[in-house]
């Protein structure tokens, strides 16, 4: 079932749900278990981004994650570095990392978001520069696609690089939101002229990406203060939040935390 275009859909990133239970042995907490309760409280779908380090998702979570998802008629939506390929597990109780259209393969989410990262890299932290030779990025378009999965890229809020993502068979872009969102927290009174300037520019880039056939998702860093303010992007179809969520829920509970981000992002 496709996420609903009549609202801004919350798709609940787990990473650091997993990077809690690879801190030890085990599998506690499980992912699943509480991908379920996440749905349960409201979540319009599940964000996971599995590394090659399996520092936190691990290739069997995406499996067993698009299995709920299809039991729960939700969508997952799976992150990743298109050009990452296959390597051995860091440790003797993971399996080997079969690269990531080969996990694409295997689990067949409704939506991949492809980010430009290293492996080695802490966080997401830029856009794709689509300016130099495309072909290779665009034929993995190609093959996510006659997967049955949407592609997302991952995306400054730059016009000229928007336009070479819908030139090679982008389907959405996820603006990345880290800057705005760092402008934001150190504003007073929850504005600035910093983060209104950044607001600004997400918008025109929203804009110009709706006028040529892009979806839009956003992430990195959105959180309950300052998506009073982006929330009202332009045709914003899909925030996937994971890090903040997780550290409200320990003040909040779970379900009150999932519950507020949905009565913000629904209008309710």
């Amino acid at each position: 079932m496709a996420l609903s275009t009549n609202k801004t859909a919350l798709s609940v990133n787990l990473n650091k749900i997993a990077l809690i239970r690879n801190s030890r042995p085990g599998n506690n907490p499980d992912i699943v278990e509480y991908a379920t309760k996440i749905l349960a409280a409201g979540a319009d779908g599940l964000t996971v981004h599995p590394r090659p380090d399996q520092r936190h998702i691990r290739p069997e979570d995406c499996y067993q994650l698009k299995a709920l998802s299809a039991a729960k008629g939700i969508e997952l939506n799976i992150e990743g570095n298109p050009f990452a390929g296959a390597c051995p597990s860091p440790r003797n109780d993971f399996s080997d990392y079969p690269g990531f259209l080969e996990i694409l393969a295997q689990a067949r989410p409704e939506q991949a978001t492809l980010v430009p990262d290293s492996d080695a890299q802490l966080t997401s932290d830029h856009g794709f520069d689509l300016s130099g030779d495309n072909s290779q990025l665009e034929s993995i378009i190609q093959k996510i696609h006659a997967l049955d999965c949407r592609v997302s890229l991952f995306m400054d809020p730059d016009i000229e690089q928007i336009n070479f993502a819908k030139a090679i068979g982008a389907d959405r872009i996820e603006l990345y939101t880290g800057p705005y969102a760092d402008a934001y927290a150190r504003s007073e009174n929850n504005h600035s002229p910093e983060a209104d300037a950044l607001f600004k520019l997400h918008c025109k880039a929203a804009k110009h990406a709706s006028e040529i056939g892009l979806g839009v998702n956003a992430g990195h860093d959105l959180n309950l203060d300052n998506l009073q303010q982006y929330r009202d992007l332009p045709g914003l179809l899909e925030v996937s939040i994971g890090h903040a969520l997780t550290l409200d829920s320990l003040e909040m509970g779970l379900n009150k935390t999932v519950d507020a981000y949905c009565k913000l992002l629904h209008g309710e």
